[in-house]
């Protein structure tokens, strides 16, 4: 039976993003909604809205059971989860198809294999895919032969936490005095985040870059990628700014690793929109799998602005059945250059801490030629703790990187919000500093020009 109607089981930015997808193509869409979100955006857009707990999320967004109710409740028949909260949970994905609904993401299986991050390690060693050297796991009752393996995997090292991702349970170690101290902190986020405090050891790049290959797969052993995205751009492991094409990468590292990202899905016989994440040396131009996404990226919209492509709605088409051959790699161009912003409601004069309070003014440029702007919060909306403090996505398009960031640099001047703090500023100057404008970024690059991008 065809789809007809679709529960977004998220809520801001993403619900709003997927809403549009799903009108577009003609589906009727389901809100669910916390009872701090009673009034959001997402709830008001949407053609219907069910209530699924209280504002935390692990007693709403993250309860499956109340999702998979509102879903009965509203007749949908489809689950698109966007991205975190359920959005990489292969328990929740079987539940909903085993409700007789169709899931819009990958498989259980596939969600499995690279939600576990060492295991993920070795699925893309034996597609070919190059990986950094690094040790087995380690659980929090079981640290024998620690300090071997991190002498075997040499420092600087990371600690990071086999069910992790996002940048979350990630921590850096210099000098083997502080391996047993950050293996116990790590472990203790790991069990908070997700349940699992399981962890291994990986060799860290001193300066690194972050490039992503964005990779669309159907499920037979066929895909295809819709070129890379540099998100070197961070903060304490957190995105804030990504662009395509990734500046300074020769044709034959972005086709290379491009070609280790379609190796990959194929061996895993992947289905729908996904990411496999690359760390890339700065100097030596030598890239490495760091893990995959099993859902859409925050993202992905510049990778919509310079193929034309919407990914949301190709995940939607994809799981409902519809015939996507015309999607072959030959058909996917990429024209001009294009940049994200993410506007945050934290104040960086405070060490980047959240913002809660009423949005009393919420004025951001127009959207329009060349110029994206992605929300879930409009003027007097209330900005909670209990979620993510993103508010906006400001995404710009060029002829070349230069327009672009001439076009993102307009706009971030142009936004203007009372009630909350936001990084505008910080963005603005991060995007305005000449070692950006040359191209010379890799993942420490906000942490070393914090004087320059801080400053009164």
């Amino acid at each position: 039976m065809p789809m007809k109607k679709v529960l977004i089981a998220n809520r801001g930015e993403i619900a709003c993003r997927i809403i549009r997808s799903c009108r577009a193509l003609g589906f009727k869409t389901v809100a669910v909604f916390s009872e701090a979100d009673v009034k959001a955006l997402h709830v008001e857009m949407a053609d219907e809205a069910f209530p699924v707990g209280p504002a935390p999320a692990r007693q709403s967004y993250l309860i499956a059971e109340n999702i998979l109710a509102a879903a009965r409740s509203s007749g949908a028949d489809a689950i698109h989860p966007g991205y975190g909260f359920l959005a990489e949970n292969s328990g929740f994905a079987r539940a909903v198809t085993a409700a007789g609904l169709t899931w819009i993401g990958p498989s259980p299986e596939t969600i499995d294999d690279m939600g576990d991050k060492e295991r993920a390690r070795l699925l893309a060693k034996a597609a070919g895919v190059p990986i950094l050297p690094g040790s087995g796991r380690f659980t929090a009752q079981d640290l024998a032969g620690l300090d071997d393996a991190a002498r075997e995997v040499g420092f600087p090292l990371l600690v990071k936490a086999a069910a992790g991702g996002g940048g979350i349970g990630m921590r850096r170690v210099d000098k083997p005095d502080e391996l047993a101290k950050i293996v116990e902190a790590t472990q203790s986020l790991a069990e908070k985040s997700f349940g699992d405090g399981t962890i291994y050891l990986e060799r860290l790049v001193p300066k690194a870059r972050h490039v992503e290959i964005q990779v669309f797969g159907f499920g037979d052993g066929n895909a295809v990628h819709l070129f890379e995205r540099e998100c070197s751009i961070q903060r304490r492991f957190q995105k804030i700014v990504e662009e395509t094409p990734a500046p300074g990468l020769a044709p034959a590292e972005r086709h290379a690793m491009a070609g280790a990202a379609v190796a990959l899905v194929r061996q895993e016989r992947y289905r729908g929109a996904g990411t496999v994440e690359f760390v890339m040396d700065a100097t030596t131009g030598a890239f490495y799998f760091l893990e995959m996404n099993t859902r859409i990226q925050v993202e992905h919209p510049v990778t919509e602005m310079t193929t034309g492509f919407d990914l949301v709605g190709l995940q939607i088409r994809l799981a409902q059945g519809e015939d996507l051959s015309f999607l072959t790699q030959d058909s996917i161009r990429q024209e001009g250059h294009s940049i994200e912003c993410r506007l945050y409601a934290e104040n960086p004069a405070k060490s980047f801490m959240p913002s809660p309070g009423p949005l009393k003014r919420f004025a951001l440029p127009p959207a329009g030629e060349g110029l994206r702007i992605d929300t879930g919060v409009r003027e007097g909306d209330q900005i909670s703790f209990h979620y993510d403090p993103m508010i906006a996505k400001i995404i710009s398009r060029g002829r070349d990187r230069d327009e672009a960031i001439a076009r993102m640099l307009t706009a971030l001047s142009a936004v203007a919000v009372e009630g909350v703090a936001t990084n505008a500023v910080f963005l603005g100057r991060l995007l305005d500093h000449p070692a950006f404008r040359a191209g010379d970024i890799y993942t420490g690059f906000a942490a070393e020009h914090a004087g320059e991008l801080l400053k009164a």
